[in-house]
């Protein structure tokens, strides 16, 4: 793999997922409470992050507990969320990721 096509790779799609999720459900960025992103680097999610402008208190990171823990990712980060007791009823929560196969995607939820 050519590691500097994959970063720019994803930092563009994890971005426009982002926009696009936003788009579909008429939110802004302002709106998330919390950012969940696929745990792949921490420069990819930084970048991302960046791109989006969202503050990175709002971003959800677990790398530096797990590691890159591919599909389950996503999921251990919102677990790690809501153990923390952060996440409250009525939350924004953005998700973004992208994976094997150079494939990717966004969903916006609201926590209840």
């Amino acid at each position: 793999m050519n590691g500097n096509a994959v970063f720019k790779f994803a930092v563009r799609v994890l971005h426009e997922a982002a926009i696009g999720a936003l788009e579909n459900v008429g939110m802004l960025v302002e709106e998330i409470d919390y950012l969940v992103p696929h745990q792949a680097n921490i420069r990819i999610i930084d970048a991302a992050a960046s791109r989006l402008g969202i503050d990175k208190k709002k971003i959800i990171v677990n790398l530096e507990r797990y590691g890159n823990t591919s599909t389950a990712s996503i999921p251990l980060a919102l677990n790690d969320l809501y153990q923390s007791g952060k996440l409250k009823r009525g939350n924004n929560l953005m998700l973004v990721g992208f994976g094997a196969g150079l494939t990717w995607g966004a969903n916006i939820i609201k926590w209840y």
